[in-house]
């Protein structure tokens, strides 16, 4: 009965929006909702309690941050429930040798997750916690009032209690295992029929070609990005196939940090976390900033100044839909796939934002249909196309040469030497990044 509450409450709440009549009450109602989660924290996590010291909770802000390396090293001291790295771990583990993944501890529901990057991330949620998430979740994602007929196909690399926590009433789900093979999913898709189809963008790559052979027949109405970035060689072949547009969830261990609102822009959900933003070039005067994370929406694994590793877009101006929550033009990737190239002034190591190398390869030719660029060494650069049935493979190869030569020019770069090879997709199960940096580098 409290489960259905909470999930009421919070997805009626959310659907009102709340409605602040500016930003600066939602900041202020905010930063009553961090501080009362910041004297819960310190009263029942060691960790935290250590790490802040006697640094008052008004002044927030200047606690050190915390990274997922740091979450997991202390992670028996930083959650409020008692539970240890070494059992966490043992029974998320078992789930992923299982494919059965309904693992409690408890009435704590626990996950594993394995991040762009591959570094392994538990994650605690209690009951409650999993009915407010449910709540704000269907509130923001679903077009329609849950109690309608709806049914969701959900692609991941594995399942959870917190996602089966959506299905309600009317509203059937469907997880889909990213490990299986794509015919069975067709198969099964084409008679599951959803109207709501959730994937990372390199499956739904995949199903819009089984769609455009006509394989795949079906037709949701609301097609939604996961897990890894869209990048817009994609989205143009997901959109062609399926039509419409594709909604985006920016979720993580970290929390549900962000979605698409009625106008197809992507919001920062500031009214369950609070993002701070670390700006890329330093003084706040640019767009490009990595977020740090403070959920208030959480107490059994507390999410508090914790550094992301992603490099997000702001919007340059507010969306159409009016809503005061920060709107973000792209989520172009990881910290660590920045390429860097030196100075022609002075050799200084210069950052290229994955999107720069995105828009350049994409901008050579239409004809081609995927890409992967990868960073080996300061002035060493692999590039992977493919390219369509027909096409001049040197012709192109020599396009996306000069556009690199000009993104280069315009950093006042050096050009790096470029190898170009055949496409490789990932591995099943693995995410796809396009534009990644394998050359360590000291900056």
């Amino acid at each position: 009965m409290k489960w259905i509450f909470l999930f009421l409450w919070h997805y009626f709440l959310t659907r009102r929006r709340r409605r602040w009549r500016d930003r600066q009450s939602f900041e202020a109602w905010q930063e009553r909702q961090v501080l009362k989660r910041l004297a819960f924290v310190r009263k029942r996590s060691p960790f935290y309690r250590e790490l802040w010291g006697g640094v008052p909770l008004a002044e927030w802000r200047q606690f050190p941050l915390i990274n997922k390396a740091l979450m997991m090293e202390h992670f028996d001291t930083l959650n409020t429930v008692g539970i240890s790295r070494e059992e966490a771990l043992e029974v998320a583990l078992e789930a992923e040798r299982s494919r059965n993944f309904q693992p409690r501890i408890g009435s704590i529901t626990v996950g594993l997750s394995t991040g762009t990057s591959g570094n392994r991330g538990l994650f605690l949620v209690s009951e409650s916690e999993q009915a407010a998430w449910a709540g704000v979740m269907l509130a923001k994602v679903l077009p329609e009032p849950f109690w309608r007929p709806q049914r969701i196909a959900f692609f991941l690399r594995a399942n959870s209690n917190l996602y089966q926590s959506v299905q309600s009433g009317k509203l059937q789900f469907q997880y889909f295992d990213l490990l299986e093979s794509i015919e069975g999913h067709v198969e099964r898709l084409n008679r599951y029929n959803p109207g709501i189809l959730a994937a990372p963008p390199s499956m739904l790559r995949l199903l819009a070609l089984h769609k455009q052979n006509g394989l795949l027949t079906i037709c949701p109405h609301t097609v939604i990005s996961v897990a890894e970035v869209l990048d817009p060689i994609d989205a143009d072949a997901i959109v062609g196939a399926f039509g419409g547009r594709i909604d985006q969830i920016y979720q993580c261990t970290e929390g549900f940090l962000a979605s698409t609102c009625s106008f197809g822009t992507l919001h920062l959900n500031e009214d369950i976390v609070h993002i701070g933003k670390e700006y890329a070039d330093g003084d706040g005067s640019g767009r490009k900033f990595v977020p740090v994370v403070t959920d208030f929406s959480r107490i059994t694994q507390p999410i508090i100044r914790y550094r992301l590793n992603d490099v997000l877009t702001e919007a340059e101006g507010p969306c159409p839909c009016g809503s005061i929550f920060t709107a973000i033009e792209a989520i172009e990737g990881r910290c660590d796939d920045i390429f860097y190239l030196a100075s022609l002034e002075d050799g200084r190591l210069i950052p290229v934002f994955p999107d720069y190398w995105s828009r350049a390869i994409i901008s050579a030719s239409p004809k081609i249909l995927e890409y992967r660029v990868i960073q080996h060494g300061e002035a060493d650069v692999e590039l992977q196309l493919l390219v369509a049935p027909g096409a001049d493979q040197g012709d192109i190869q020599n396009r996306v040469a000069d556009a690199i030569a000009e993104l280069a020019q315009k950093m006042n770069c050096r050009a790096p030497s470029l190898a170009f090879a055949g496409y490789s997709a990932p591995l099943r199960g693995q995410k796809l990044r396009r534009v990644e940096r394998r050359w360590s580098v000291d900056i």
